[in-house]
């Protein structure tokens, strides 16, 4: 958990992206929005999720940088906002262990 915290801390995306993100991860629910963003089913363990997440991100940032025409701001936010409402779920289950 501690390795993908750093990772999470580490990621620097521009204010305006963040922001929208934050906002769509109120409304996250973990089945439906994992299936549309991965295009497969639920993965059992949020830490795999939140790679698999991390992944897709890394590269939609590339192409968010390069400007690249197949680059959709709607799908950035919405996989965003997935990373965001992952890591609150596997922070609220690291809570309830200790």
């Amino acid at each position: 958990m501690h390795d993908l915290t750093s990772l999470l801390h580490s990621l620097h995306r521009p204010r305006l992206l963040i922001r929208a993100a934050r906002i769509a991860a109120e409304e996250y629910r973990r089945d439906p929005h994992l299936a549309r963003v991965l295009g497969a089913p639920t993965p059992g363990h949020r830490g795999a999720a939140l790679l698999q997440l991390l992944e897709i991100e890394g590269l939609m940032n590339e192409r968010r940088k390069a400007r690249d025409g197949a680059y959709s701001v709607a799908r950035h936010v919405e996989t965003l906002a997935a990373v965001i409402g992952e890591a609150r779920l596997m922070a609220r289950a690291e809570d309830r262990l200790t």
